[in-house]
């Protein structure tokens, strides 16, 4: 019985979650501790009291809160924030000596928690706002900078950002991980369908083909389109395309023109050109590219393998029946590259300018101004005898009037 590969994703962050909860309630027993320690020196008791009390409540009850980047909404942030701040600016009216000797306020280490939930949930971006909102209320509350409160706002307030910033890298290095494993799960799961179509459908197209071509006559047309059938399912499969949701045949040139959807009608906003380009693939023309999708924005996909399907026709209508054809697509950073070559006997030289004075314009309007509308380019190489190569190069970031959806 066939297995299937099943990706198990691993949060790295959710750890700094749990150590977060922990955290919050140890420096909440804390904070209470010194209260209880300071009960007899507090001018206004109640005061230290209904805070801590406040803060005791706050802290227990919000516990699931902090047990995930999902349940921390920026709603919660902000009042447990305001908690904070509270707490350090009510210090003065609990006891403003005691706060003048020893500079600890009331909820003392546990406003760190607060900021560190921050750096968690939005980065160092967000931790360096509530830092410096802290810092602030410390020196609002002491009165005056003084060189310990500079010590301790500093000490929160680079730790914060550089948590942050490790949690972005992280959260970076964690989609990466899970992008791998979903490539080695889908090329496992290809090499499986791989093996079993080759037990079963490959054979049975193999055999139609070596039977027809024995028999002749209408048999051998039929064992000629089961080989060129079995070249295209080879293709997809060891290419791991997806079949799109729609497909149909345009009745002159008998090639495939496939569209996808997202489920609702409307057309993805990214699609994959190998998709596009894998009906063009067959007994005569073979098709080479990257082993993961070479996503573009849908219009421009679509031109583009217009493009091809339009050098593919000058193959097959001035190299003859007999000409192989290879396409090669490249996923560049900045650009993709496909590459059409045939084996034929090549253009001569001023054949193209002669056509396009005569009104036959495929090359300078279906390939050249399909490219030039993408805002890329289109470069025809020929050599008498040696065959002719098409290169077309369109930007990831279209600049051109047909890059973008309509």
């Amino acid at each position: 019985m066939a297995t299937r590969e099943r990706v198990v994703r691993m949060s790295v962050e959710q750890p700094m979650w749990r150590a977060l909860a922990g955290y919050r309630v140890l420096t909440l027993l804390y904070a209470v501790f010194l209260g209880f320690l300071r009960r007899d020196t507090y001018e206004r008791p109640w005061v230290a009291i209904a805070f801590l009390g406040l803060l005791a409540v706050w802290t227990l009850a919000t516990l699931p809160r902090v047990a995930g980047a999902r349940s921390c909404t920026g709603r919660f942030l902000g009042t447990d924030l305001t908690v904070a701040l509270a707490g350090i600016l009510l210090t003065p009216l609990a006891d403003f000596q005691a706060q003048q000797q020893d500079g600890s306020t009331l909820p003392s280490i546990w406003t760190a928690g607060s900021v560190l939930a921050f750096a968690l949930k939005g980065g160092w971006r967000w931790a360096a706002f509530a830092s410096t909102l802290v810092a602030a209320a410390n020196i609002v509350e002491r009165g005056e900078p003084s060189r310990d409160t500079l010590h301790n706002v500093l000490l929160v307030w680079v730790a914060s950002i550089a948590i942050g910033y490790v949690v972005e890298v992280a959260r970076a290095s964690e989609r990466t991980l899970a992008r791998a494993l979903e490539i080695e799960a889908a090329t496992r799961e290809r090499e499986r369908l791989a093996r079993d179509i080759h037990d079963s459908v490959l054979q049975v197209l193999a055999m139609v083909q070596r039977r027809g071509t024995a028999l002749g006559g209408e048999a051998a047309e039929l064992g000629r389109m089961a080989g060129e059938q079995e070249i295209a399912l080879r293709s997809l499969v060891s290419s791991g395309l997806v079949p799109p949701s729609r497909a149909t045949e345009d009745a002159a040139g008998g090639a495939l023109v496939r569209a996808r959807d997202d489920g609702d009608g409307r057309e993805s906003d990214g699609t994959d050109l190998r998709a596009l380009l894998a009906p063009y693939a067959g007994a005569r023309v073979d098709l080479a590219g990257p082993g993961t999708p070479v996503t573009m924005p849908a219009p421009a996909a679509r031109e583009l393998a217009a493009a091809v399907g339009a050098a593919l026709d000058n193959v097959r209508a001035h190299a003859g029946a007999g000409a192989r054809a290879w396409i090669l697509v490249e996923d560049e950073p900045d650009e993709v590259i496909v590459t059409v070559r045939d084996d034929g006997p090549g253009i001569p030289e001023g054949r193209l300018a002669q056509a396009e004075g005569e009104g036959r314009l495929g090359v300078a309007l279906s390939i050249r101004g399909r490219l030039r509308d993408l805002g890329g380019t289109a470069e025809l190489l020929s050599v008498p005898g040696q065959g002719t190569e098409v290169e077309l190069k369109v930007p990831k970031v279209s600049r051109g009037k047909a890059g973008t959806a309509r």
